[in-house]
């Protein structure tokens, strides 16, 4: 009977322990549907590296009528990917939003345009119809737009902006002379139908001095302020970077984790290897940790934006260091 009884406790003791160390819950919304651009997540959540953390993490695919501002601020997400474009913007409109975190170092937006269609250079927009994302991706363009001094209502002294699908069929049947673009996807995409890099001149965001931050890390700022809630941020930070760092190691490898994990079945192992190394550019050279200076570079393009800025003040309270501070050292 003390032996029955000393079983029975010590399990009890057992499930009490296992319920006090249950693992947290973390819902992460992305900016897209599932694929190569959001490889580090996905590779952290299949290597167990949320687990180690002691992280329960879901992954919400995004999509053309998800907005990733709207997800977070009505309570679906604890963390969103989101381009700083569009969280600043929403920051100004009163959604608190900060980022905790920058994997992606450099760019990947750009113009691709038709040389047929008598683009070569900047001076050659006027007059012309270019492809724009809306959803909170237009932030970029209409400031870029603002700086060469081009109206975006028509006429022959502006530029018609066509409100563009997540596809490149405007270009390919010639309703636009240029098209919005990512490096790591819809460029090849325009490839993959038929027409050549000799066809087309892209132009870099990157290349004009008007890029801006894209996927980072947000989360509300009056969330921060429960210490639970930052130490679960610092534990998903740490682990998330680890998995952007095997991504950018196993290339191939983490595109495979990525198709595994694409419920839709869309994506194809060609693109997304491709768009996986393409994704490894981009988060080369970040630890995870936003650099003021790449901060301050897209708050002045957004506040360029002539008569009609993205933004009308530099925002304060933004970003913050305390996550990765604790994440990363």
């Amino acid at each position: 009977m003390k032996t029955f009884t000393k079983l029975a406790a010590g399990a009890a003791m057992g499930i009490w322990g296992m319920a006090a160390h249950a693992a947290d819950d973390v819902t992460l919304q992305l900016k897209w549907v599932t694929q190569a651009q959001f490889a580090g997540y996905y590779v952290a959540l299949d290597k167990g590296f949320y687990e180690e953390e002691g992280l329960n993490v879901t992954i919400k695919p995004g999509g053309p009528d998800i907005a990733p501002t709207q997800v977070l601020a009505g309570g679906g997400a604890d963390v969103t990917v989101e381009w700083m474009p569009a969280a600043l913007a929403a920051r100004e409109k009163g959604l608190g939003m900060v980022n905790i975190a920058q994997p992606f170092k450099s760019s990947g937006m750009m113009l691709t345009c038709r040389k047929d269609a008598g683009i070569a250079s900047t001076n050659d927009f006027k007059g012309k119809t270019l492809g724009v994302w809306f959803f909170g991706n237009e932030f970029p363009f209409l400031s870029w737009m603002s700086q060469l001094g081009l109206p975006t209502e028509g006429g022959a002294d502006g530029v018609e902006v066509l409100k563009q699908g997540f596809n490149v069929d405007p270009l390919l049947q010639k309703q636009a002379a240029c098209v919005s673009t990512m490096t790591y996807n819809e460029y090849w995409q325009v490839i993959d139908a038929g027409l050549t890099p000799d066809d087309l001149v892209t132009f870099k965001y990157e290349d004009e001095g008007v890029a801006t931050l894209e996927d980072g890390l947000y989360v509300l700022e009056d969330k921060l302020a429960d210490p639970a809630f930052e130490d679960k941020m610092v534990r998903f930070v740490r682990a998330s970077m680890k998995g952007w760092k095997y991504a950018e190691a196993n290339s191939d490898e983490a595109a495979d984790i990525v198709l595994e994990n694409d419920a839709s079945g869309a994506q194809t192992e060609k693109h997304q290897r491709r768009m996986m190394g393409e994704i490894a550019k981009l988060t080369a050279g970040s630890n995870g940790a936003l650099v003021e200076a790449d901060y301050e570079r897209t708050v002045q393009s957004l506040l360029s934006g002539g008569s009609d800025p993205v933004i009308s003040k530099a925002p304060e309270g933004a970003w913050t260091h305390a996550i990765t501070d604790k994440a990363l050292n």
